[in-house]
Order: C-alpha cells, then structure tokens, then sequence
C-alpha cells in the first residue's frame, strides 16, 4: 500500500479546513485562533455588579434644578465643627502652590 504524498495530504487538509470552516495552518504556527474564537467577557463582567441605584446626594441634586434646596443636618454640623476647629488654629494646613513653596517649609522641622 502507498502512502499519500505530502502535497496531496496538504490539499486534503486544505479541503476538509474549508468544508469544517476552521483555519488552514500547515505551518502550525500560533495565530491566536482559540483566543479569537472564544465568547466576549465584557457583557458578562458588565452584568456581574448591580446597577448604581439613586443616592441621597443625587436626590438633592434634582431637587435644586426646581429650586428646592434639601437640608443636610449632618452636612451643616460638619462645616461648623470645621470652622470651629480653624477659629482654633486645628484646621488643615494650607496646600503648596509651588515647588520653592514645599522646599522652603521642609527644613523648619
């Protein structure tokens, strides 16, 4: 019995790549195929975390579009005890604007 010759085996995997719609690579190289093949992640990560829902701070958002301003007790106490706490010199430093700025206050500790 004689064996097929490499041309003929090579027109046969040709056809049959064809027939089968798969990618013809006599040369097996990596072309990234499988990768290509496979199904999209993103809708699936997409869909994983819940949707945001409305908080409170978008709520009072909205509400001031028509003029009705929302009242955040805990908003107001935090300011004040800000105030309070800068009256008394506890308050946060003042940012640098330059570079010559920060350089000239890091050898006074």
């Amino acid at each position: 019995m004689a064996s097929a010759s490499r041309g003929r085996l090579l027109e046969l995997a040709k056809l049959q790549c064809s027939i089968f719609s798969t990618t013809f690579n006599p040369n097996q190289q990596r072309l990234g195929n499988k990768i290509l093949r496979a199904r999209l992640r993103g809708p699936a990560l997409a869909a994983y975390y819940p949707r945001r829902s409305t908080t409170v701070e978008d709520m009072l958002n909205r509400f001031k579009k028509f003029g009705l301003e929302g009242y955040n007790e805990d908003e107001e106490h935090r300011f004040e005890n800000i105030q309070v706490a800068k009256l008394r010199g506890k308050g946060a430093p003042k940012k640098k604007r330059t570079a010559a700025e920060s350089r000239a206050n890091k050898g006074k500790r």
